[in-house]
């Protein structure tokens, strides 16, 4: 069986192409393909200053990676998850400025002009004893987990024009108010969804982090890129009450895009409503659900892949599936492709699994789509240690 698993894995690293690290499209942007990414880039830090101090130098080695990462992949729009949120974007410029426009390992520069960074919900107080360790304060009793403000925060990085007028932030929406919430349940007692006393759920926003709607121009086209990072579903008790916010966190989305179905929603303006029909719109995040392995409660993925505006285009990768056979362990006995995964667990529960999604809406043309995960053992597999996550990528037509 070793055998037979050393034969596979060799016949996977010849047939590893150039589109594991795909050049992004060329030409003018207004006929060329856009390509639309997400990569969870790790890029958080253990107090509010540091990342800001690491980016202001230069030689991070985990930024250098991350940019060398970007730098071939080269994506058009890109959010990255787990960059910690600084007042004034000034995390994001040092970013740009230090290491995406300064060639890493022979890798292009690459510019983005335009970048969009908010406050997110990781690290800001409740004033409850959420997760009832009989304190109030920490990072788990904050609206989302985070040892400060802005821990784990987003950055949309654009060659296209952002509409920063029209975009929409969700970061104040009230759990309890979206309808048939999955709240979580004390199970100890007979009551339904009792886990947070009725003056928690005045509070207790639904996004761990934001969820935002940013307008982007591509060529005279409005393409709205959808983006969130909703909590891991799991560091939690039979309640469930991460599983189920996680859920929730992913319906939003769903019911955001679907007609008919988003007439709750209400953004941190207080405008209500869903996005209006025929808009076009690329979801794009770490969602942190399997479609079939892991943690996640059952169909949490499934409301995003099966909404009736959504395409899933299910990018691939050679090294997604190498690292699975090498690795071994809980990966033998996922039920999922692991051509599609998108993270690496190793080998131990959960495995690794595919919870970073790039979603275009219906009725825009897909090109071509990938993920960047080397095969072990090529030469960019050095790149594999940039994050616990890989960068997603969908070229599509507006």
């Amino acid at each position: 069986m070793r055998g037979k698993t050393v034969a596979l894995v060799a016949t996977l690293v010849l047939s590893a192409t150039a589109g594991v690290a795909a050049a992004g499209p060329q030409g003018s942007p207004h006929r060329e393909p856009v390509r639309f990414a997400t990569f969870n880039a790790s890029l958080n830090r253990s107090s509010e200053s540091e990342l800001l101090a690491d980016l202001s130098t230069g030689d991070d080695k985990q930024a250098r990676a991350v940019a060398e990462v970007i730098q071939r992949s080269r994506p058009d729009v890109l959010l990255v998850n787990e960059f910690d949120y600084v007042e004034g974007g000034a995390a994001a410029d040092a970013f740009r400025r230090n290491y995406l426009q300064v060639p890493q390992n022979g890798a292009r520069p690459i510019h983005y002009p335009y970048a969009y960074v908010a406050p997110v919900n990781t690290g800001v107080q409740t004033g409850h004893d959420l997760d009832r360790d009989g304190r109030v304060g920490g990072p788990g009793d904050a609206h989302g987990f985070g040892m400060f403000p802005g821990q784990y925060g987003m950055l949309l990085l654009s060659r296209h024009p952002i509409d920063t007028e029209r975009v929409r932030t969700f970061r104040t929406f009230l759990w309890k108010d979206m309808p048939d919430a999955l709240l979580p349940d004390d199970t100890a007692t007979p009551e339904q969804g009792d886990w947070y006393s009725e003056k928690a759920l005045d509070t207790l926003r639904l996004s761990s982090k934001s969820h935002w709607d940013v307008p982007v121009e591509v060529g005279g086209r409005t393409v709205h890129v959808l983006a969130a990072h909703p909590t891991p579903p799991t560091f939690d008790g039979p309640e469930d009450r991460n599983g189920r916010r996680n859920h929730d966190e992913i319906r939003f989305w769903a019911d955001y895009v679907t007609p008919g179905r988003g007439g709750y929603v209400y953004d941190d303006t207080g405008r209500r409503g869903g996005l209006a029909a025929g808009e076009r719109f690329v979801i794009a995040g770490d969602y942190n659900a399997d479609p079939l392995d892991g943690d996640s409660t059952d169909g949490a993925a499934h409301q995003l892949l099966d909404a009736p505006r959504v395409r899933d285009t299910r990018p691939a990768s050679a090294g997604g599936a190498a690292a699975a056979l090498l690795q071994g362990g809980a990966n033998d006995s996922h039920r999922g492709d692991p051509w599609h995964d998108t993270a690496d667990f190793g080998d131990e529960q959960p495995g690794n699994l595919r919870v970073d999604y790039v979603l275009p809406s219906r009725g825009m043309r897909v090109v071509r789509d990938g993920i960047f995960w080397p095969v072990p053992g090529t030469a960019l597999d050095r790149l594999n240690s940039a994050s616990d996550h890989h960068l997603v990528w969908v070229d599509v037509r507006p």
